[in-house]
């Protein structure tokens, strides 16, 4: 079985105290979608802003002062945002993992649309991990390292991939429905734009209004 997942490479500084976050192993991949905790969902928008945490330059407004907004304000000026991470495609049977590469986003997710609708060659990184999709025909191949000339590679039909996509989408929408409601609890005042970068990082629409108790059936 090949499982597809949006995933988002973590890293939270250590003593961040803006908002709750979860405890997870730094650099290690966080799958995105609609059953994760509350404090999961303040790492995933903790590493997304931190993507941004850079001090302004050129034609960016100042940094405020405040800590919060000062760690926001990247996320909420900076044109093109960027996620650290993509998509993680695992064989099941086999264990092997094609994992996003050093110049791989979630920004870029749709990337694999276009490959699957008539792309020949996508790569994610180089050295010293170069993972590449390739298309022969029907078929996708995807090298964990092209680099190495016997480098793990799973192989899935075309078809297949776009089913697949279909439902990273899906985990990309309900991942975002739950970060806006995070955010409308931890920052108020400041989730509709939170929300809105969120979408853009994703590539995805901003969601509209999620009814209350959006986590009552999730894990706390």
């Amino acid at each position: 079985m090949i499982v597809m997942q949006p995933v988002l490479e973590i890293y939270v500084p250590d003593g961040f105290d803006l908002w709750p976050v979860a405890e997870v192993e730094p650099f290690d991949f966080l799958p995105l979608g609609g059953e994760l905790s509350p404090d999961e969902v303040g790492t995933a928008v903790a590493r997304i802003a931190g993507c941004h945490d850079i001090d302004p330059d050129g034609d960016r407004p100042p940094r405020p002062a405040a800590p919060l907004d000062a760690f926001l304000h990247g996320l909420l000026t900076f044109d093109s945002l960027f996620a650290a991470g993509g998509l993680r495609v695992t064989d099941t049977s086999t264990g092997v993992a094609f994992l996003p590469g050093c110049c791989d986003g979630l920004e870029d997710w749709r990337d694999w649309h276009r490959f699957a609708d008539g792309g020949k060659l996508l790569g994610f990184g180089h050295e010293p991990m170069s993972p590449v999709a390739e298309r022969f025909g029907d078929t996708v191949r995807l090298t964990v390292d092209s680099e190495q000339s016997a480098s793990p590679v799973i192989e899935l039909p075309t078809a297949e991939l776009r089913n697949l996509l279909t439902g990273v989408e899906r985990d990309l929408g309900d991942f975002l429905t739950l970060a806006a409601d995070w955010a409308s609890r931890q920052l108020p005042g400041r989730s509709a734009p939170v929300t809105a970068a969120l979408a853009r990082a994703l590539d995805l629409p901003a969601p509209g209004p999620s009814p209350q108790g959006q986590y009552s059936s999730r894990r706390s």
